[in-house]
């Protein structure tokens, strides 16, 4: 079965093929940072992160970005609080280190760039120069706004009439605009002592100081480092609209070409029969909830329900994941220990335990394939549990190469797809290692670009003290740990 998803953009299951049959492009829309992250972010971190996780276990090569939106009110009303930072910017770096650390301990892989808004404010203010030019756009007091009357396909992706739209965005532009739902590209604004104060950080721009607009950003970002036309765009489900709908028309306005093929979008988490929000006091913390119950548990609550059903945080939902991680470690434990106690030349053969390996994978397989079905592929590495479980009490001398099989199954399944951390391997440790050192190389770079070449020197140096060796080349910088 070849992989199948729910297209939002079509309403329809289509199968699932890249622009390269090689490689997948993949940007998820990340967090505006303004606060700690909440079990309601990690539940779209996790299952794009298994998506990530599934994609590269078939074959594919994966380019994935996810932003950090680090240019908002919402961080500039957050300014001079405790610890948190005096500016608009240093609000945003705490909680992005906050972030990272919390991304970390729910065993994420890296994306390939985390792009932030502040970097990138010359390839978004090209991007609505373009769309001025082209007649999407208009100017207005010093701000850019999106005529959507000109994009004749708006409102394709919610399904809905631009005649039947509400107003777009706060009540005093509105008397600028053409019209109720056009939408803010460049937002006017004043500048302010060290980018603090009520309006936060701005820039120059042809139409004064200012600030992008939100939707404007993820545009910019995704096509800098994904191209034109992405495969897969990721986001949760109330971004919908205005969110991505706005980030389709001022796309494909400005390129003429599809901006993305799939949509995929993740479910909210619900608690009390609300949105888990900062904004509702209503969440339990990433950190928290790791802490009070390991990244396996947490992994396990968040990838049972599947990325596009609704699903509820409360105790008693988290309790029975908890249970389900547990038994499936005491089974994969079992697997080990038995295995591990046979001699590899045994004759034993148990045809049920190696008919419930091949269907334990068969099944992961066709779950996986079947829209990113982590429920099902859970229930199959539990069926396997199972199989292991009668295997081991019926009998005082194990089938070396079942119980061999299943172990495997169970790590590559379990471990490599689905992200729990079954075995603490030096590997893992390693692999960690090489990320770290990426991710200062990325920080090395950024500096470079802006000119900032001491720094860059110096975390050049501080990493040759660490006994990393950072060599320069064409195609970027390689690294050797000595």
């Amino acid at each position: 079965m070849t992989l199948q998803v729910t297209n939002t953009l079509s309403g329809d299951r289509e199968p699932f093929e890249p622009q390269d049959p090689d490689s997948v492009l993949l940007y998820y829309c990340g967090l505006t940072v303004s606060d700690f992250a909440h079990l309601g972010h990690a539940r779209s971190w996790v299952h794009v992160d298994v998506m990530h996780r599934w994609l590269e276990h078939v074959g594919y090569d994966v380019r994935h970005v996810e932003n950090f939106t680090d240019v908002n009110e919402k961080i500039v009303a957050r300014t001079g609080e405790d610890d948190l930072g005096d500016t608009e910017s240093e609000v945003a770096r705490t909680f992005i280190g906050e972030v990272i650390e919390d991304m970390r301990s729910l065993n994420l892989k890296r994306a390939e760039v985390y792009p932030r808004v502040s970097e990138h404010v010359p390839e978004i203010v090209d991007l609505v120069e373009t769309l001025i030019e082209k007649g999407y756009a208009y100017e207005s007091n010093g701000s850019v706004y999106f005529d959507v009357t000109e994009f004749e396909e708006y409102g394709k992706l919610s399904n809905q009439r631009v005649e039947e739209m509400e107003a777009q965005g706060e009540e005093s532009e509105r008397a600028e605009k053409r019209n109720p739902a056009d939408f803010a590209l460049w937002k006017a604004g004043e500048a302010h002592p060290d980018n603090a104060g009520p309006g936060g950080q701005t820039w120059d721009s042809p139409w004064g100081e200012g600030r992008p607009g939100w939707h404007i950003e993820c545009s910019a970002m995704s096509m800098t480092h994904l191209g034109e036309t992405l495969d897969v765009h990721v986001g949760g489900q109330d971004l919908v609209f205005p969110h991505h709908e706005n980030e389709i028309a001022q796309s494909e306005a400005a390129t003429g070409e599809q901006f993305a093929k799939y949509w995929l979008h993740v479910s909210l988490l619900e608690t009390g029969g609300e949105k888990m929000s900062s904004s509702l006091e209503n969440y339990f913390t990433v950190r928290n909830a790791v802490s009070e119950f390991g990244s396996n548990a947490v992994r396990m609550f968040l990838l049972s329900t599947a990325y596009n059903s609704r699903q509820t945080y409360s105790e008693e939902t988290l309790s029975e994941a908890v249970e389900r991680w547990e038994r499936l470690e005491r089974g994969y434990d079992r697997a080990v220990e038995a295995v591990d106690g046979v001699d590899a030349r045994t004759k034993v053969e148990d045809g049920d335990l190696r008919a419930a390996v091949a269907d334990a994978r068969e099944s992961f397989a066709g779950a996986m394939n079947d829209d990113f079905n982590t429920r099902e592929a859970i229930a199959a590495l539990l069926e396997l549990v199972s199989a292991v479980n009668r295997h081991v009490d019926d009998r005082e001398t194990y089938d070396y190469r079942a119980l061999r099989d299943a172990v495997e199954a169970f790590e590559e399944l379990g471990g490599e797809v689905l992200g729990f951390a079954l075995a603490d391997d030096a590997e893992g440790d390693v692999r960690l290692l090489d990320e770290l050192v990426e991710l200062v190389l990325d920080v090395r770079e950024r500096e470079r670009e802006s000119g900032n070449y001491e720094r860059a020197d110096d975390l050049r140096d501080e990493l040759a003290a660490l006994g990393v060796e950072v060599q320069d080349t064409d195609d970027g910088a390689t690294f050797r740990i000595e």
